[in-house]
């Protein structure tokens, strides 16, 4: 028998378990990830996967909820603590970008596991099965209504319908930007492989994202004025 299968705790195998399903779900997609794949890789048997978690679904939102709630519950905090420090006031758009998008950027700079779970979350995005859908949508419906709320105070001649889509675009390019430092060099030539690659461009892609939420808005024919 495995070693692996006999020397673990309970709480040792289920994180080994969520490790390699959150490893492989990044790699390969939620659909394209098997059972199979993850216990193999993980050195457990189906059976323990089932008692853990109890079917494949489950597993899925797990592994997102692991590092999904904490990243949300600093996002509130971090809103409390700016409406808090503005005594009533809106807060200033470059605060709340700040306050939900430092988070998850802290997170990918801080491990490789960190941005790994980066990297799923964006596939959470372009893989929208209903099951994930719907998972989303209770995950962050405190936080985006909480960040809404504040944006709409703080820029009161956006509509809130081009908020939302400003905050979708935001989100997209955040993924994007997560997953794709390493095909950054292979594309335009720019070497970006030092150590602290994450680090340096958390800041460049703040001022992007506020630039972004600040663009002029589109006229009723659609172009830019």
């Amino acid at each position: 028998m495995d070693a692996r299968r006999t020397s673990l705790s309970a709480n040792e195998t289920r994180t080994r378990i969520l490790d390699v399903a959150q490893a492989l779900f990044a790699a390969h997609g939620f659909d394209a990830t098997s059972m199979r794949m993850i216990t193999g890789d993980a050195g457990v048997n189906l059976a323990a996967v089932n008692y853990h978690f109890g079917s494949k679904d489950a597993l899925v939102q797990e592994v997102l909820k692991r590092h999904l709630r904490p990243l949300n519950g600093s996002r509130i905090q971090a809103l409390d603590a700016a409406e808090a420090a503005a005594g009533g006031a809106p807060v200033k758009p470059s605060v709340i970008v700040e306050s939900f998008f430092s988070s998850p950027l802290e997170l990918a700079a801080g491990s490789d596991a960190g941005r790994e779970f980066m990297r799923l979350l964006g596939r959470t995005f372009t893989e929208p099965s209903p099951m994930i859908r719907d998972f989303l949508v209770t995950e962050y419906e405190e936080v985006i209504g909480r960040y809404r709320e504040a944006f709409c105070r703080a820029l009161p001649a956006v509509p809130v319908e081009e908020i939302l889509w400003r905050l979708h675009f935001m989100l997209g390019a955040m993924s994007h930007a997560v997953a794709g430092v390493d095909s950054l060099q292979v594309l335009t030539g720019v070497k970006v492989d030092e150590p602290d690659a994450m680090q340096r461009m958390a800041p460049r892609l703040m001022s992007f994202l506020l630039g972004g939420l600040r663009a002029p808005l589109p006229g009723p024919d659609g172009r830019i004025e």
